[in-house]
C-alpha cells in the first residue's frame, strides 16, 4: 500500500451525504487515502455508494475492523483497504487472500512484529500518543527498522514533523486533519483548506527527513 501522501484521513460518525462531500474536497486538496470507520452508522452503505466516485490514484477504505466478520463485510462493501485497531492475524490473512491492503493495529513490540510477519502492508501503532508518541516510533524502529509503521492517535500539525523524523512511514489523523469545528458545522471550505495545509506540512516534514 503505497501512499503518495502518507496520511490516512479518518472519519467516524459522519452522515453519508456529508461524508461524500468531505471525501471529494479532501481528495481534491491532495489527500490520497480516506477511511470511514465500521462503527459509523451506515458505514457499509457509505463505502458502497461512494466507491465508484473515488478518483484514479485515490483510496477509500474502512477502519475499526475488529473481527473477521467485519473484514468480510468491509470487502463486500467495496473497501479498497482495511484498518484495524487490534491485532487479529485471521483478518490479515483474509485481506491478503482477497488482495486488499491492510493496515493492522498493534502496540507492543511483539504485536508489531507479529502483524508485519502475518503480512500487514503497514502496522498501525495505536494509541501511539499514550506510549510516548514519536519517541515510541523511534524506539520500535531500533530493532524493527524493516517494518513500516503508521502512527495513529494524537497526531497533529504540531507534532507531525516529529513523527516523520522518528521514522513513521505514515500517519492516521481525524479531527486534526479536517478540523473539529468545520466538521461539526459541516463547513466544507475550511475542511478543504485544513486538509491542504496539513498535507503541505506533511510533505515538507518528509522532505526534511
Amino acid at each position: 500500500m503505497e501512499l503518495d501522501v502518507p496520511v490516512i484521513g479518518i472519519l467516524r460518525g459522519v452522515e453519508g451525504d456529508f461524508f461524500g462531500e468531505v471525501m471529494q474536497i479532501s481528495f481534491a486538496a491532495g489527500l490520497t487515502a480516506m477511511e470511514v470507520t465500521m462503527n459509523t452508522p451506515g458505514a457499509e452503505q457509505i463505502v458502497a455508494a461512494y466507491r465508484p466516485a473515488v478518483p484514479e490514484g485515490k483510496l477509500l477504505g474502512m477502519g475499526t475492523i475488529r473481527t473477521l466478520e467485519e473484514a468480510r463485510r468491509a470487502v463486500g462493501a467495496g473497501a479498497m483497504f482495511l484498518v484495524t485497531p487490534n491485532l487479529d492475524t485471521r483478518v490479515i490473512e483474509y485481506a491478503k487472500q482477497e488482495g486488499v491492503p491492510i493496515v493492522a493495529g498493534a502496540l507492543t513490540p511483539t504485536e508489531v512484529y507479529t502483524a508485519w510477519s502475518a503480512g500487514a502492508d503497514l502496522v498501525k501503532v495505536f494509541p501511539c500518543s499514550a506510549m510516548g508518541g514519536p519517541q515510541y516510533i523511534k524506539d520500535l524502529l531500533g530493532p524493527f527498522d524493516h517494518i513500516r509503521l503508521a502512527a495513529v492517535g494524537g497526531v497533529s500539525l504540531a507534532n507531525l514533523g516529529e513523527y516523520f523524523a522518528a521514522g513513521a512511514a505514515a500517519v492516521g489523523v481525524s479531527t486534526s486533519l479536517f478540523g473539529a469545528k468545520p466538521l461539526r458545522e459541516k463547513n466544507l471550505a475550511p475542511i478543504g483548506q485544513n486538509v491542504k495545509n496539513f498535507i503541505e506540512h506533511c510533505l515538507a516534514a518528509k522532505d526534511r527527513v
